[in-house]
């Protein structure tokens, strides 16, 4: 196990499980708008730098986030919550009133969102943010117009 710390969590990742466990995984699936923007600002790893970062010491992917959810948009940017499984385990969290990341990364135990995460190896937990992306895609933020009967 390797330990890592950062913005007050310390964890403890199987790099060699994490690893394999992505190497095999698939892009996240959906094919909605807001995820398919995700994953256009993944591919060309337009995402924050402490995002990248952090994702490729783990060898993750962006693109092969194992949760993720639009949550609000506000002026041509959105606010995502991704979540990114990782093997090992969490050893400490962050004080209240400690330094806190500027993209909202988290760490926990939230296996209760298996969804893209199917036969991860356990010990295991998420490590999350919540960015505000800008909209990408060339159509609009809301999905396509209707049009007139």
């Amino acid at each position: 196990m390797t330990t890592f710390s950062w913005y007050g969590y310390t964890v403890e990742v199987d790099e060699q499980a994490t690893r394999d466990w992505y190497a095999q995984a698939e892009d996240w699936g959906c094919t909605c708008g807001h995820c398919r923007n995700f994953l256009a600002l993944a591919r060309e790893r337009k995402l924050p730098e402490e995002l990248l970062a952090i994702l490729d010491r783990l060898s993750i992917p962006p693109e092969k986030c194992t949760e993720l959810s639009e949550l609000y948009d506000k002026d041509g940017k959105l606010l995502y919550d991704l979540h990114y499984r990782v093997a090992g385990r969490l050893a400490a969290q962050p004080p209240e009133d400690g330094p806190r990341s500027e993209n909202g990364l988290w760490c926990g135990d939230q296996n209760f969102y298996p969804y893209g995460a199917k036969d991860f190896p356990e010990p295991c937990f998420d490590v999350g943010w919540t960015p505000w992306l800008p909209w990408v895609l060339d159509e609009p933020i809301n999905g396509p117009e209707e049009e007139e009967p």
